[in-house]
């Protein structure tokens, strides 16, 4: 699962935050990690070697933080076991035999209830 929130993960991190969004796959609908501020956010750069050191942090603390918004959107997200897709909570129906997205229930004509009934 990790592997496809990667692949479907959008970067909507600017100079002083660092955030990332995830489209469900079904319905649209964008999940947003918590923002995590740059530990330099505000600070102006004047000389050329700090502009590399605030560059490398800046790189650090991003990677740092689209691990811990990996880590949300597992919690946050369901994979569909059919489609191999991402869907949020009120995409992704509970079922007897195998839980799956609205969009395959309907197709396989299987009831269920979604997770955030």
């Amino acid at each position: 699962m990790t592997e496809i929130i990667i692949e479907n993960m959008q970067d909507l991190s600017d100079k002083d935050r660092f955030v990332f969004s995830v489209g469900c796959a079904v319905c649209g609908k964008h999940w947003i990690s918590t923002p995590v501020s740059f530990s330099k956010a505000g600070e102006t750069i004047s000389e050329n070697e700090k502009e590399i050191v605030y560059t490398a942090l800046y790189q650090h603390e991003k990677q740092i933080a689209a691990v811990k918004a990996v880590k949300e959107a597992k919690i946050n997200l369901n994979f569909c076991p059919v489609c191999k897709t991402l869907v949020c909570d009120s995409c992704f129906m509970i079922c007897d035999d195998i839980d799956m997205c609205a969009d395959c229930a309907r197709v396989l004509k299987v009831a269920g209830e979604p997770v955030d009934a």
